[in-house]
């Protein structure tokens, strides 16, 4: 094999393949020469601390922070698998977790909704276990279960050779080809050792490692995905934050282009910097984001609170049951309504109908019976990110 020296070899270098393609072998972390924190991107350190801090806060805040985490979970789901080519939207993944299957549902939200499962599972395993490279394959397995990709071994280290370009590419054309598939073990245990070693800010560290393994492309499916969780992953492990509430799915879907520009930067000139810079900007914008989020979250259970308050006299107690658990379960039907509350068919009809009345349900089957509501201006908070 030839080596192929890049302008700059501090990420790695390309190794001349004997099938005649350029392989990318990426150098262990951290870089060398050390990343130099200085200027613009001290001061981006700076600010992504203090806002994650505040978005950590603002969590604690809610009534059952855990409620916010169930739906930002799902609309980083839904985010994280578009990026990838997923058609399904926040409302098909809530509209399939409520076994509501409609004829025009994409196929994909199986895809999503295997996300959240995989999201699930890596933190539970968490409190047990550090991210590794065991724990890695274990969320890839979940992730592939049973849909689409589920053929290109799920859970497996890959062991043949991958690369990305656009479709159709041939490898020899290809915008970027990982290690070969020999070296990646050894490429992902420098990579964990890393993570357990490396004396650096937590957020450069976060942001090494989450391009470091992109760049290594372990799995033959699944990489993105896999990628973007361990950023999440990597904070909660170090408390961080309490509840597993960032997540930049959406900076890197807005920004795409430049998000895979940065990644190949890496590779071609060793800019760990300005890949850290844009990093960093993308947790400041997200972590605004959601603080906004949980802030109207406040804000709207304060004003329905109210109306369910002075407008449904004695059933107001059984409202306000119904809208503490809409915030867990915003799709709803009317036995659902009567399973919670304990009554008849017909009184949990009519608080159904009163909650409709109201403003706080929507309809949205179209159907006269089996009909489901949905807690739309809770579910369009955070709709507006997507």
């Amino acid at each position: 094999m030839t080596d192929y020296f890049s302008p700059s070899t501090r990420a790695g270098r390309y190794i001349m393949q004997p099938e005649g393609y350029r392989a990318f072998l990426p150098a262990p972390l951290p870089p060398d020469p050390p990343i130099q924190i200085t200027g613009m991107m001290q001061t981006l350190l700076s600010e992504a601390d203090r806002v994650l801090g505040r978005l950590d806060g603002s969590i604690q805040t809610l009534p059952n922070p855990d409620l916010f985490v169930y739906m930002y979970v799902r609309k980083e789901a839904v985010l994280s698998s578009q990026i990838e080519g997923t058609q399904s939207s926040l409302q098909d993944l809530l509209a399939a977790e409520a076994n509501i299957f409609a004829p025009n549902q994409p196929k994909d939200v199986a895809e999503v909704v295997n996300y959240v499962r995989a999201m699930n599972y890596g933190l539970s395993r968490l409190s047990e276990h550090p991210v590794s490279v065991q724990l890695i394959r274990e969320i890839h397995a979940e992730l592939l279960r049973g849909v689409r990709g589920s053929q290109l071994t799920p859970g497996e280290l890959r062991t043949s050779q991958n690369w990305i370009g656009s479709a159709g590419q041939s490898i020899y054309d290809a915008i970027f080809v990982p290690p070969p598939h020999q070296e990646v073990p050894e490429k992902l245990f420098e990579l964990e050792n890393f993570l357990q070693d490396a004396k650096l800010p937590l957020l450069i560290k976060v942001g090494l490692a989450h391009a470091q393994f992109e760049t290594i492309h372990p799995f033959l499916d699944g990489n993105g995905r896999v990628g973007r969780l361990l950023i999440t992953f990597l904070l909660c492990e170090q408390k961080v934050l309490q509840k597993p509430v960032l997540y930049l799915s959406y900076f890197f879907k807005q920004n795409r282009q430049q998000y895979y520009v940065e990644l190949q930067s890496i590779r071609d000139a060793g800019t760990w910097e300005q890949w850290l810079m844009f990093f960093l900007h993308g947790i400041v914008e997200v972590s605004k984001q959601a603080t906004d989020t949980a802030r109207g979250i406040i804000d709207l259970r304060e004003e329905h609170r109210k109306v369910i308050t002075e407008n449904f006299g004695r059933a107001a107690s059984n409202g306000h049951r119904v809208l503490e658990n809409l915030y867990e379960r915003p799709i709803i039907s009317v036995s659902d309504v009567q399973e919670l509350t304990g009554t008849t068919y017909t009184a949990a009809n009519n608080l159904v109908n009163r909650l409709a009345t109201s403003g706080i349900l929507h309809e949205f089957t179209g159907q006269a019976r089996n009909r489901r509501f949905m807690y739309r201006s809770y579910i369009n908070l955070f709709h507006e990110t997507e």
